[in-house]
């Protein structure tokens, strides 16, 4: 057994103002321990971590300077963020490269404990379309309460739909055999804006849970992008407010 995973379930994104429109799709992730690449995805012909592959996984789709080992990365950041270097495994939530294709609207870097029992911070790396931007936020454990919850202003811009003025609520479980993450998103009133729940459940990574994953979502990153842009026509259709992109209303 490995500590890298599959995870699958539903993702629902809810808008409670100024217009109101919602969405639930069933999505699949992997969870990679970064210490078993790049043998572990070497289980299936169709998956790699070393070459080009249907579902292939690549350390410049991921956070940091490609040239460095992609956990140095992020504990590094999460010292930068917090004090305290986590010491323990880093297991990253993702979706793979597909079809020669990425795109992660956003990928979780969990930061274990050297017990590898507890996560102490967890990464977000949040990528925006179509201006192919990132940005990491970092969550903090204060304690050893099951739900990880943080606070923090909004500061990457992600949807023209919604301000920037706005500020995020999170919570966060750990990944075992189910896994959550809910974040609301309230405007500087204290109103809800939107919120974006994750529900999974863990399977082992055996070769025919990949296969069964490679043959429901072929193409995930193609298949996220044509949701994306179809819901900001529906969006666009009932009249929401357009917010421009803040370097481009200087």
């Amino acid at each position: 057994m490995t500590a890298s995973a599959i995870y699958e379930g539903w993702v629902r994104h809810r808008r409670f103002t100024p217009v109101e429109h919602a969405f639930t799709y069933r999505h699949t992730m992997l969870l990679l321990d970064l210490a078993e690449l790049p043998g572990v995805l070497d289980r299936h012909p169709l998956y790699s971590a070393r070459r080009s592959a249907i579902a292939s996984f690549r350390r410049e789709d991921h956070f940091g300077d490609p040239a460095r080992p992609l956990d140095d990365c992020v504990r590094e950041l999460v010292e930068q963020r917090t004090g305290r270097r986590p010491e323990g495994p880093v297991r990253l939530l993702t979706t793979l490269r597909t079809m020669g294709h990425n795109f992660n609207p956003v990928s979780f870097y969990y930061c274990f404990a050297p017990d590898s029992e507890h996560v102490e911070a967890v990464v977000a790396q949040v990528t925006n379309t179509p201006w192919g931007e990132t940005h990491a936020y970092v969550l903090d454990r204060s304690g050893t309460e099951t739900v990880m919850r943080d606070s923090m202003d909004k500061v990457f811009h992600v949807s023209p739909f919604i301000g920037m003025d706005n500020h995020y609520d999170w919570r966060v479980t750990e990944p075992n055999g189910q896994l959550l993450v809910h974040i609301d998103e309230h405007d500087t009133e204290g109103n809800e804006v939107f919120d974006v729940t994750l529900s999974l459940e863990r399977s082992e990574l055996t070769r025919s849970a990949m296969s069964r994953a490679l043959a429901r979502f072929p193409a995930t990153s193609l298949r996220v992008l044509f949701l994306i842009y179809f819901n900001a026509l529906k969006l666009k259709l009932k009249g929401a407010p357009y917010f421009r992109h803040p370097e481009q209303a200087k």
